[in-house]
């Protein structure tokens, strides 16, 4: 395929925006070569700047889990953008998506909206650490909760030490508050629980990691967190951006039976605008301004054509009844094709899955944690992704990013995705 739009623009682009790109990760910085500059998109296909067709394995990093301008999703939106775009005042539909929203989820009672995935686990740590009067937090190495100084923490030199930032611009004084923990390890984070004994706020986990790919919680996980949690006072946090309306309709926590304390949102809910929101028992979320001492704002919070499109996808999702069961039949049709053609290659992988989300990682071994997705040969990644693009199939241009299948997707795209794996297969 050709990309010489792409590249041109790509270069007008670096110009005028750090990177050439408003989000690293777009920026092929794992692959090499130029990103793609995508014209528009409709359904399970990407139409680009140089007139290519590609087949969508990112769905814009999960929410498009109907597929691109899904028609009740764009109506809508257009419908609501004519009576105006913002007013920074109280609206009757965050109401009504607050209320289905509550209604498919377990466990929450109220819901806060605001403008992206990243805010809504910021604000949920926030507010762990008000209702609990304690400071530190536990999360995950390889587990992403998006740019706020809290979660941009490295590893320190020992299960009782504090993390060190891993991004210029997050001071050590954030960091002494951020355990990091290894993902599927309970026995870890009881040690850390024991070295900061009565100090801890929360633990904040992706419930299925996407972030290193695809990364399921073992069995007995889950629940070993809740028991620790109940047994030390802390509270912990589900943050389902990426699973959320996604596994099922009340996500990870309906998927596995674990009740969380806050569960935070984003992707779905919010149609493909940018929206984020978090939620929780009365008990906690009555202590968040104007009702409560911990203080959270937004001007665009609940913005009328974010909600509009949110209050579509998960109409569309709550009415379906066989959605979740026909993503996960793809799915599981997608990843039976591509392990059998990676092993007539005789191609060294293991495939992780979980409902809808899909990585593969060239290992043999388990991937369970970030130091076994990261033991992955990113030489045969980089030469997977640029070979599928020639093939007119788009996967996310990183090894430690989870695939997003859609409804939109045929059996025949299926099947032209798994053969366009074959080519690639004998070629690495």
């Amino acid at each position: 395929m050709i990309y010489k739009r792409s590249s041109a623009l790509f270069s007008e682009a670096e110009k005028v925006i750090p990177g050439g790109v408003n989000s690293p990760v777009r920026a092929f910085k794992g692959v090499g070569g130029t990103p793609i500059f995508v014209k528009e998109a409709k359904g399970a296909y990407l139409y680009d700047e140089d007139g290519n067709r590609l087949i969508d394995y990112i769905n814009s990093w999960g929410p498009m889990i109907l597929g691109h301008a899904h028609k009740p999703v764009v109506d809508a939106v257009i419908e609501k953008a004519q009576k105006g775009t913002s007013f920074g005042m109280p609206t009757e539909i965050e109401t009504k998506i607050a209320e289905l929203a509550v209604s498919m989820v377990p466990n929450i009672d109220k819901i806060r909206f605001v403008n992206s995935g990243t805010e809504a686990c910021m604000s949920a740590v926030r507010l762990a650490r008000g209702f609990t009067g304690k400071d530190k937090v536990i999360k995950f190495a390889g587990c992403y909760h998006g740019h706020s100084d809290s979660f941009l923490i490295q590893a320190g030199s020992g299960a009782s030490t504090f993390g060190t930032p891993n991004s210029p611009g997050v001071t050590q004084g954030t960091a002494k508050d951020t355990l990091l923990a290894n993902y599927n390890d309970i026995d870890n984070v009881q040690t850390l629980i024991k070295a900061n004994k009565n100090e801890i706020a929360c633990i904040i986990i992706e419930p299925v990691a996407g972030n290193m790919g695809c990364i399921p919680p073992k069995e007995g996980f889950l629940e070993s967190l809740r028991e620790v949690c109940d047994a030390n006072d802390i509270l912990l946090i589900f943050d389902e951006v990426m699973t959320g309306f996604r596994l099922s309709k009340g996500g990870a926590q309906e998927l596995y039976r674990i009740k969380a304390d806050i569960v935070c949102f984003g992707k779905v809910i919010g149609g493909g605008l940018p929206v984020g929101a978090f939620a929780s028992r009365n008990e906690i979320m009555n202590h968040l301004a104007p009702l409560g001492p911990v203080y959270q704002a937004g001007t665009l919070s609940g913005n009328p054509l974010a909600m509009a499109a949110g209050l579509a996808m998960l109409n569309e999702l709550n009415n379906d009844s066989g959605i979740f069961m026909r993503l996960e039949d793809k799915t599981a049709y997608l990843h039976n094709g591509i392990s059998s053609v990676l092993k007539a290659n005789k191609i060294v992988h293991t495939i992780n899955r979980v409902g809808s989300m899909i990585s593969v990682h060239f290992d043999e071994g388990a991937v369970t944690n970030f130091d076994t997705a990261a033991k992955g040969n990113n030489d045969t990644f980089k030469k997977f992704f640029h070979g599928l693009l020639n093939e007119g199939v788009y996967i996310a241009p990183s090894a430690f990013e989870t695939w997003f299948i859609t409804d939109a997707l045929t059996y025949q795209d299926l099947d032209f995705t798994i053969e366009a794996i074959d080519k690639v297969a004998k070629t690495l």
